[in-house]
């Protein structure tokens, strides 16, 4: 932002640039009136009650506090047009800003802010750390896209710092594909949504369940007390990675589970391990309206335990069959695979009304790629290369939680919503 030119204001993204009635020609004079200092109560109220006595009318505000120090802006109208002298405005806001300790630049101009370009996105970076140099390089490559920063802001600073720049003049689909091999090599995670799409609107968040919901495969657990473990963890590893087709993979599996007493359901229940963050993630979205579900490779025997304990509006997943108090080391019914994963998305996003472009899928395996696919946004959580490099976006960090800030949701937010975090 250069000393010449006000910063620009956060607007709806549904809403055009067009000039209203009652906002400043390019052509009037105007006063960038810029405060700053150590923070403190009523500096806000204080600047507005000075500039009151001026009947300026306020055309734009911008105001950021940074580590207790405070950068206010207001773009007012040349107090000339009241019958005020610019000379006395400036004067008496010195003199105000000085009681207060403060420091105070005013600059002539003509205006507003330049109208932004078409193409706007919401760009969220996500650092552990964040680090001058990555900022830089996420900048330029903006930059050398025809974008342009309008303005950044911070959404968390803890467990990752995780901020959002808005972006005008360039194509969402551009961006993204410019960005997502700068996020490989400076190592951030880069979420780049189009800012027509209404971030506070319903919505509906779909996930995986192993390795993504929770830390563990499901089958593991099951084949650990079938003493198989091992060549169920090799079977899995390579379906994960697209190398085997799933519903072969997991017959065969699930075969080597035959004749476990049926009692190892409530141990495999009491051994899941949720991810960090999960409790957060699902807690804040339902208390700010969102939908939550999860569909699952696994088994039914676990995730119908995990939508009670956690108030999932959907799940869905394969059903081991039981008969005579033990597994028979089949699966009931049609198998949940990659495609299954996707067709049960548009079947979440449809009983909940919500359009598909407002949906949010995440995930960590190969079949979850079409999901992921279908999904508005498709989030790729510590996931194989091949889903990272496929998916929207990826989460390279081990809490899960981190994906509200793709969100838009800050850490204020976070806090407010959930009262007590993972």
């Amino acid at each position: 932002m250069s000393a010449s030119q006000p910063p620009r204001s956060p607007r709806s993204p549904e809403l055009p640039d067009a000039p209203s009635p009652h906002v400043t020609g390019t052509g009037t004079p105007t006063l960038l009136v810029k405060i700053f200092g150590k923070d403190r109560p009523g500096i806000t109220a204080g600047l507005f009650d000075t500039l009151a006595a001026f009947s300026v009318d306020v055309v734009d505000i911008e105001q950021v506090v940074t580590r207790g120090r405070i950068v206010l802006c207001a773009l007012v109208t040349d107090p000339a047009a009241g019958g005020a002298t610019e000379g006395n405005l400036r004067s008496t806001v010195h003199s105000w800003a000085e009681s207060l300790k403060l420091q105070a630049e005013i600059i002539s101009g003509i205006g507003d802010n330049r109208p932004r370009g078409d193409g706007r996105s919401h760009v969220t970076v996500l650092g552990n750390p964040l680090t001058a140099e990555s900022t830089a390089a996420i900048a330029a490559r903006i930059t050398s896209t025809g974008g342009n920063i309008d303005r950044i802001f911070r959404l968390a600073k803890y467990p990752v710092t995780a901020v959002e720049f808005a972006v005008s003049g360039t194509a969402t689909e551009e961006l993204r594909t410019a960005l997502a091999p700068e996020a490989a090599g400076i190592g951030v995670d880069i979420a780049v949504m189009s800012a027509g799409l209404s971030r506070r609107a319903q919505r509906l968040v779909v996930m995986d369940v192993d390795s993504t919901l929770i830390q563990d495969e499901v089958i593991e657990l099951f084949a650990a007390h079938a003493g198989c473990e091992e060549k169920v963890a090799d079977v899995t590893e390579r379906a994960m990675r697209g190398e085997l087709d799933f519903e072969q993979s997991l017959h065969a599996r699930v075969a080597l589970l035959a004749g476990l007493d049926a009692s190892v359901v409530d141990k495999v229940r009491a051994e899941v391990r949720l991810t960090p963050g999960a409790r957060t993630l699902i807690r804040t979205l339902k208390r700010l309206g969102y939908q939550v579900g999860v569909v699952s490779g696994g088994f039914t025997q676990v995730t119908d335990d995990l939508q009670e304990r956690l108030g999932l509006d959907f799940a869905s997943a394969n059903t081991l069959e039981i008969i005579d108090g033990r597994l028979t080391g089949r699966v009931v019914g049609d198998v949940v695979d990659r495609a299954g994963k996707a067709r049960l998305l548009r079947s979440f996003a449809e009983q909940a009304g919500v359009p598909l472009a407002q949906t949010v899928a995440i995930g960590d395996g190969a079949n979850d790629l079409d999901m992921l696919n279908t999904a508005g946004l498709g989030v790729a959580f510590n996931a194989k290369p091949v889903v990272r490099q496929a998916a929207h976006t990826a989460v390279n960090v081990p809490f899960l939680d981190t994906v509200l800030y793709l969100l838009g949701i800050t850490r204020e937010e976070v806090e407010a919503a959930d009262g007590l975090v993972d």
